[in-house]
């Protein structure tokens, strides 16, 4: 899989590694310090091992508030790499005095480790992603980010396991723990000398030593872009849900389920496992290029699926009694409990859906001096989401609401926000509909795909055989395109919306409305001076043979006003479709045509010349790429046909 090809690159593989086995050393860390506290009743303050417990998840996430915008600072003045590098050395001494910890049963020393690291997590996150674009090209993104949420989950399971394991070795467990973190910390630590050297995002930038100053102004850093701002919010409602379902699933378990640890221990891994496979899935489906239409996606499934959890209810109560725990082989094969293992593990996989393509959108629509510290503000308000997670929690829990009600809440919350974020951000939901049409009705097939520009300015032109081949050119585009349709589409209500906010050009005909088609040059120029990508189909109408029409002489005019280069496109396959029209000027269902392979080919760009290119020229190269070198206009033309 090209994706996992990743993990063997040089200048991808030494960041893997480094961030894996931090996240893996913070979970073997906690874990095992919680269990510590509540299997020897340990206690400071005057707090007991329950409260401590608590306690600790606060100690942990409260540097991400105090320290989060700081670090945005960091990595945005200073290379990133060195940054990372200097966060790995100095684990090795705060796992140093965490063995020191342990062997002195000292809880006091333990939790001053736990708040030191959640400060290296706070100083390493926005390092760690606003260096993807720096080190990969950018077909390359989707599937980095996605091996990165894979590693972090997995390292979440396999840290919170062998934590617990190593504590549970008896009176031998301290050492085990202690001997585990040092070592963990000093392999992270040889992976970050391998780290791919990069440029100071903005060395000028002077640094505030305020924690509160650089929080508010990174606040408003984030806020400028609405499109990151937004997508901060929905990654920060992902770990509002995602930290309800963890926190309630070790109750879940025990007191409705009637599991022991080692239950608890499988449904964890289930949403672990779900996540990194949801992540990996996601550069999958995505064709290697960020593809927002997998976010409603992801949101329908984690919906439907947590609204399970509640419809499967309380299972019957066993015969053993309430208060017994059953044997994990009796557990699994209880009643239902199959069911809420395939639910977890499903809001798991949509969950990785979700963030992977949000997380890809921060960071290519981010400015590259300031990237790490919008990255930083996704952390603070992570955070802020997820105490609020457990705010709610404990309050729904004391309104005497049962678990299954949770369940059934969180999932109306999601719902709830997925519409109000693709109500705002109409984006996310026009790429879903054109992600389905183009991966379950047809089978796309892209010839040419890198000719396609990640940025500048630059018409598309292509033929025009149904009414949906503008969607499967924003399918296959790494980059929002302007594409130019006839006004009349415009006067349907629920297209009008819908392509209002797709940022449509409508056009008309002179006969028409010439005044509609002269505001339509002038749209056209303006998104190219702005350097957007346009889309025309020069032939102004949709074909009723299956054959070319004319290219009109529009195209000639666009280009003679801008001067920016041409993407010609050929598309193959969909004439007979469900969305073509027909001889007799109507469009008709035809079943046999679901699934049909639909073909684009993309030939290279014809760079901007004096005079330019003409509309014949055009016609002859798109015709070819279509397959209808002889069948085009100009070819008929030529022949007397």
């Amino acid at each position: 899989m090209k994706k996992l090809a990743l993990l063997g690159d040089p200048k991808f593989w030494p960041l893997f590694w480094t961030q894996f086995f931090g996240a893996f050393n913070d979970n073997l860390f906690k874990n095992a310090l919680v269990i510590l506290v509540a299997y020897r009743s340990m206690s400071v303050a005057g707090l007991g091992s329950g409260q401590v417990v608590v306690l600790s998840a606060g100690v942990f996430i409260l540097p991400f508030f105090l320290f989060s915008a700081s670090a945005g600072q960091l990595a945005d003045k200073i290379p990133k790499h060195r940054l990372m590098s200097w966060v790995k050395i100095a684990e090795i001494p705060i796992m140093g005095l965490a063995a020191a910890g342990f062997y002195f049963d000292a809880i006091e020393i333990l939790l001053a480790v736990l708040f030191l690291m959640g400060l290296q997590s706070a100083v390493f996150g926005p390092a760690k992603y606003s260096v993807l674009p720096e080190i990969l090209e950018e077909k390359e993104l989707v599937a980095g980010n996605a091996l990165v949420e894979m590693g972090t989950f997995v390292a979440i399971l396999l840290g919170t396991i062998g934590g617990g394991a190593l504590i549970a070795m008896g009176e031998t467990g301290p050492a085990w723990i202690s001997a585990a973190v040092v070592a963990v910390a000093v392999t992270g630590w040889l992976c970050s000398r391998k780290l791919v050297p990069t440029p100071a995002g903005d060395p000028r930038l002077r640094f505030d030593f305020n924690p509160i100053r650089p929080t508010w102004r990174t606040f408003q850093v984030a806020r400028k872009n609405r499109p990151v701002y937004l997508s901060i919010l929905g990654i920060s409602w992902f770990w509002f849900f995602g930290a309800a379902f963890l926190s309630l699933l070790p109750t879940y378990c025990k007191d409705v389920l009637q599991g022991n640890e080692h239950a608890v221990t499988f449904y964890l891994s289930l949403f672990c496992v779900g996540i990194a496979a949801g992540s990996m899935l996601c550069e999958r489906f995505s064709g290697r290029h960020l593809e927002l239409g997998l976010v409603p996606l992801g949101s329908i499934g984690m919906t439907v699926f947590a609204a399970d959890l509640f419809f499967v209810g309380t299972p019957s109560p066993e015969v053993l009694g309430p208060s017994v725990m059953l044997p994990f082989g009796d557990f699994i094969s209880a009643p239902g409990r199959l069911r809420i293992g395939v639910d977890l593990a499903l809001v798991a996989v949509f969950g990785g859906l979700y963030t992977v393509p949000l997380y890809t959108m921060i960071q290519q629509r981010s400015p590259a001096s300031i990237r790490a510290r919008i990255i930083a503000a996704n952390n603070i308000i992570n955070a802020c989401f997820m105490v609020v997670s457990s705010l709610l929690i404990m309050a729904g829990l004391a309104a005497g609401l049962t678990l299954p009600e949770l369940f059934l809440g969180l999932a109306v919350l999601n719902a709830v926000v997925a519409f109000y974020i693709y109500t705002i951000i109409p984006e996310f939901l026009l790429r879903f509909v054109v992600w389905m049409l183009t991966h379950l009705i047809y089978r796309v097939r892209v010839e040419g795909g890198e000719h396609l520009p990640l940025r500048g300015a630059g018409v598309i032109v292509a033929n025009h055989v149904s009414f949906v081949d503008w969607m499967f050119i924003a399918s296959v585009s790494p980059r929002p395109v302007r594409f130019v349709m006839h006004h009349g589409f415009m006067s349907i209500p629920l297209l009008r919306m819908f392509f209002r906010d797709a940022k449509i050009i409508p056009i008309a005909a002179a006969y028409e409305d010439a005044g509609l088609l002269g505001v339509a040059f002038d749209s056209i120029a303006r998104e190219l001076d702005a350097g957007e990508l346009v889309c025309i189909f020069p032939e102004g109408k949709l074909t009723r043979d299956g054959r070319m029409n004319a290219f009109r002489g529009g195209i000639e005019k666009i280009l003679q006003r801008s001067a920016v280069p041409v993407i010609p496109v050929g598309i193959a396959g969909l004439w007979g479709s469900w969305f073509s029209r027909w001889p007799d000027g109507r469009a008709r269902p035809r079943l046999g045509k679901l699934g049909a392979r639909i073909k684009l080919r993309i030939g290279q760009p014809l760079p901007p010349r004096t005079p330019p290119v003409r509309a014949d020229d055009l016609e002859r190269i798109v015709g070819e790429l279509a397959g209808q070198g002889d069948n085009s206009t100009a070819e008929r033309r030529h022949s007397g046909t």
